[in-house]
């Protein structure tokens, strides 16, 4: 059964997921204890094409990037980040005002790392993008230091930390 999945960040300004933030998508995401799966369904805005009706391939990339986060959130209640994407795009994923679908699930987990697949269908259920994914599980500090103390993180990253 899917439940949508709540927000524990006091900041709601995230451009794909935040419901402050007025020029973003405000996606709602669902958990999906028994499959172990996050899933979306996005009406795409025309003004996100690409070229002609296709949904821009960076905005097919970012879907699934936040995709990823939250299934690495649903699996460990910590926050993580990016190191890596590979994505397959397999055919235009054309807008013509339907819903698309993006669902993630995890593959595997290795220390910190969380190893992902996700997969982003249109509205007839074809498969046009595909990922696989690493996140960083980050520790609640080493999190708090990244958003809210930016100085004390750049300085680590320059000194080789």
């Amino acid at each position: 059964m899917k439940k949508e999945i709540q927000n524990p960040y006091s900041d709601n300004n995230c451009f794909f997921c935040g419901s402050e933030n007025k020029k973003g998508l405000n996606l709602t995401c669902y958990w999906d204890e028994e499959k172990n799966e996050v899933s979306t369904e996005y009406l795409p805005a025309q003004h996100f094409v690409g070229q002609g009706d296709i949904l821009h391939g960076g905005i097919q990339m970012g879907l699934i990037d936040e995709l990823m986060g939250w299934t690495s959130y649903m699996l460990t209640k910590e926050m993580a980040v990016t190191t890596a994407i590979d994505i397959k795009f397999l055919r235009p994923t054309y807008i013509c005002g339907k819903k698309i679908s993006v669902t993630c699930r995890v593959i595997s987990t290795e220390g910190p790392r969380v190893n992902m697949v996700a997969t982003l269908s249109d509205n007839e259920g074809e498969k046009c993008t595909t990922a696989t994914g690493t996140y960083h599980i980050l520790p609640q500090n080493k999190y708090n230091d990244l958003i809210y103390n930016r100085s004390e993180i750049e300085g680590e990253h320059q000194a080789g930390k």
